[in-house]
């Protein structure tokens, strides 16, 4: 791929730069106590895609909704004070331990633009756990929408359009098949796959694809993206 015609990079943020189902698991299983041992990991992933569908608001509201939906599936403590802890916590989620140190190399080059499903809130915490390296952020808040919806695309296209870059500028980087690379593709995006889950069966807590969409460009890592941008060790 020619890395040197693009402008811009869009990244989707939750998944991709920073690792909720780390973030999501840890809590789950801290605050779940004795109902939370020995669970694997997609015992309570079905559970919290299914809440997640059931409250699907702003992030830094919703989740204490999904918290009580699994907390009645899984036996969990039906609490305020549960839900709450749940809720707060979806701001303190991880970056992946490349995240901090590739979106800083590159910010070297390109202008780089969140586009995450995440309300401002919960951008606004994610953007500084990741060292603030956005020069933009695009969040549901702006767009009334959440990806996979095109419209969250065109929204995000008229900013960039604004600003004298084209579509055929942008690479779309993302780990999620459903809410990004499908879409994304099918609009006319170049795209980078960043397949966080590529040594895990499954898709984990992200909605399962009706396909699977190849991408221009298919690496494992924000980490490894910058190093075929940049060449290893640049």
């Amino acid at each position: 791929m020619d890395f040197s015609r693009f402008k811009v990079l869009t990244f989707d943020v939750v998944g991709t730069c920073v690792d909720f189902e780390a973030g999501i698991l840890g809590a789950f299983r801290r605050i779940g106590g004795p109902a939370a041992e020995g669970l694997s990991d997609d015992q309570i992933f079905k559970p919290y895609l299914e809440g997640r569908e059931r409250n699907y608001d702003r992030m830094s509201e919703a989740f204490k909704g999904v918290y009580l939906h699994v907390a009645r599936e899984l036996g969990f403590p039906e609490t305020e004070s549960a839900a709450r802890d749940f809720q707060l916590s979806v701001l303190e989620w991880p970056a992946f331990p490349d995240s901090v140190a590739a979106l800083a190399r590159l910010r070297r080059r390109y202008r780089l633009v969140a586009m995450t499903n995440g309300d401002r809130t919960a951008f606004s915490a994610h953007n500084h756990t990741l060292g603030r390296p956005f020069h933009e952020g695009v969040t549901c808040d702006d767009t009334g929408c959440t990806k996979p919806d095109p419209r969250f695309f065109a929204y995000n296209l008229g900013r960039q359009s604004a600003a004298g870059v084209a579509r055929h500028e942008i690479l779309h980087v993302a780990q999620s098949q459903y809410h990004d690379i499908g879409i994304a593709k099918s609009l006319g995006y170049a795209t980078a796959w960043i397949e966080r889950r590529h040594d895990q069966p499954g898709y984990g807590a992200t909605p399962d694809p009706a396909s699977l969409t190849e991408p221009d460009i298919r690496v494992t890592s924000l980490g490894a993206l910058a190093d075929a941008i940049f060449g290893e060790g640049a």
